[in-house]
């Protein structure tokens, strides 16, 4: 049986959540999309996929208080090759939570979660994923034909 892509307008190709969540899976950093102040923010963040769910560590502030709030976030996480012109990009969107202090210890011991900045007394954040999206750029040669050109 052979598994026939499918490709948006752009001519990218989709990826299926299962590849997005083993894409997730295959990277150290993502970008988490959130509200500060009424405003969007976006982070640069350490995490790590614990089946479908993203596991990351914070300080106190903005990031905390929407995993407090329980908001919906964005995650973001891509892997791109400027040379060959290839790579990927995953969205993932879901609620943020605090993890609870009984479940810290079980996380801190399986998960090899690192973070950049050294933190005294990080929190665990976790990213239940409700709905993922993911794109892949090929190679042109494995590309569909575009029939238009560039509208003007």
């Amino acid at each position: 049986m052979s598994t026939q892509s499918h490709f948006d307008r752009s001519r990218l190709e989709m990826v299926s959540p299962a590849d997005c969540l083993r894409l997730l899976g295959s990277v150290p950093l993502g970008r988490l999309v959130y509200t500060s102040g009424g405003l969007p923010a976006v982070r640069l963040v350490n995490f790590v996929l614990d089946d479908d769910t993203v596991v990351l560590s914070t300080a106190s502030g903005d990031k905390l208080r929407a995993a407090e709030r329980g908001d919906v976030v964005a995650f973001e996480a891509d892997d791109v090759d400027l040379e060959r012109h290839v790579g990927w990009t995953v969205t993932a969107i879901g609620h943020l939570s605090v993890v609870p202090a009984e479940e810290i210890e079980v996380f801190r011991h399986s998960l090899p979660l690192h973070s950049w900045l050294p933190v005294d007394a990080p929190y665990l954040l976790r990213l239940g994923i409700e709905s993922v999206d993911g794109r892949r750029l090929l190679p042109w040669a494995q590309r569909p034909e575009s029939r238009s050109s560039f509208r003007r």
